[in-house]
C-alpha cells in the first residue's frame, strides 16, 4: 500500500513548477501503478497550452473557476469545481483559470516526474521499459 501526505510533499522534489502553475506528484512511474496522480494548482489569470501527444490525460476540478478550450474545434468547457475533463484523444488544448484552480490529474502513461514541457506544449514520450 502506498499513503502519501499532499502536505508533506509540497516541498520536495515531487513538487514541480513552470510558468503560473504548480503540480505535486503524489504517483509516478516508479510507483508501479500504471499511472501518475498530481494535484496541480493554476495561478489566477493565467492561460496555458497543453497538446500531450504521448500522454492521455483526465483532470478533476476540486476548486476554483476557469475554462478549457479544445484547439482543433474552438468548443470552450466551463471549469468549476466538479467538472472532469480527459483527453481522450491527445487534445491540444488552451486552459484558463479566472479564479486560481486547484485540479487532481492522472496521467497514462506516468510520468516520472522529471518532464518539462516542450515547446509545444507536450512531454517526451515516456522511456521503454528496461527489460
Amino acid at each position: 500500500m502506498i499513503v502519501r501526505d499532499f502536505h508533506e510533499l509540497k516541498n520536495t522534489d515531487r513538487t514541480v513548477a513552470d510558468a503560473r502553475w504548480t503540480s505535486t506528484r503524489l504517483l509516478l512511474a516508479g510507483d508501479s501503478m500504471g499511472f501518475s496522480f498530481h494535484i496541480t494548482v493554476i495561478e489566477a489569470g493565467s492561460e496555458h497550452t497543453f497538446h500531450y501527444k504521448n500522454h492521455f490525460e483526465s483532470v478533476y476540478c476540486i476548486s476554483g473557476t476557469g475554462s478549457i478550450k479544445e484547439l482543433d474545434n474552438g468548443k470552450t468547457h466551463e471549469i468549476r469545481p466538479g467538472v472532469m475533463y480527459a483527453l481522450d484523444q491527445h487534445d491540444r488544448h488552451t486552459l484558463r483559470a479566472n479564479e486560481e484552480l486547484v485540479l487532481a490529474c492522472c496521467f497514462n502513461p506516468p510520468v516520472t516526474g522529471t518532464e518539462v514541457h516542450q515547446a509545444d506544449g507536450s512531454y517526451a514520450p515516456a522511456p521503454a521499459e528496461v527489460a
